[in-house]
């Protein structure tokens, strides 16, 4: 992981429910500390601190909280943005403990041939597709590691693919067996992938008559239901 230490002072937050859009209004964020089963910690900090902060550390990189005199080591369990204008609107955060391994979500990234900027798959107009591009991962917080890498130089022909097992995952870092043999990403040709997404367009026409005749049905019921409530009243 990287070596920052990445560091935030929170207020005590009183307010709580519906008018904490008060202090949205006011530049504020409001947040949580979970601690171990313990009773939760409402806080609070300015937009941007907090904002910059989430940028940084996304879910993996462990940060260093202050909050009512007290130091915790924490990762940032969720975060809640305002969909209109992507703005951050809550977050929560879970203290752990340095010594022991956490579960956190880590970013899958790509490494490339020095001078390169793409796959060889890539450089011949071949398509790489995507499939996982984070993964739950176990280690003390000091050991997550900021991306797990693979060798892009391994995707060069149609139908090459890099799975989990191929990610370079540093020493003192787990993840699940059963997830060693998911994709991460897989070479495909365009007039492939253009097949594949007529057949799913295609399912997609089928599948949306019967879905409008089930909203239609669920609508009436409810309806029914209603009428029978009124008529018992």
């Amino acid at each position: 992981m990287s070596d920052d230490t990445l560091t935030i002072e929170l207020e005590s937050r009183e307010v709580t429910g519906k008018h904490v859009k008060h202090l949205r209004a006011n530049g504020t964020v409001p947040a949580v500390i979970h601690d171990h089963g313990k009773a939760s910690i409402n806080v609070q900090a300015p937009y941007l601190a907090l904002y910059r902060m989430y940028q940084r550390a996304g879910k993996h990189h462990p940060v260093q909280l202050v909050a009512n005199g007290k130091k915790y080591t924490a990762l940032i369990k969720s975060a809640t943005f305002e969909p209109k204008k992507n703005q951050l609107t809550h977050v929560v955060f879970n203290a752990v403990n340095r010594n022991q391994k956490v579960e956190a979500e880590v970013p899958i990234k790509p490494r490339y041939a020095e001078g390169e900027e793409s796959s060889p798959a890539e450089r011949a107009s071949l398509i790489v597709l995507e499939q996982l591009d984070a993964i739950a991962v176990h280690a003390v917080p000091d050991k997550i590691p900021d991306a797990l890498y693979y060798d892009a130089e391994k995707l060069k022909e149609d139908g090459d693919h890099v799975t989990v097992a191929d990610l370079d995952v540093p020493e003192g870092v787990e993840i699940d067996e059963e997830m060693m043999s998911h994709p991460v990403a897989v070479v495909t040709t365009t007039a492939a992938l253009d097949a594949a997404n007529a057949a799913i367009a295609g399912e997609a026409e089928v599948e949306q008559p019967a879905a409008e005749a089930a909203e239609v049905t669920t609508t009436e019921a409810t309806e029914e239901a209603a009428a029978e409530e009124q008529k018992a009243a």
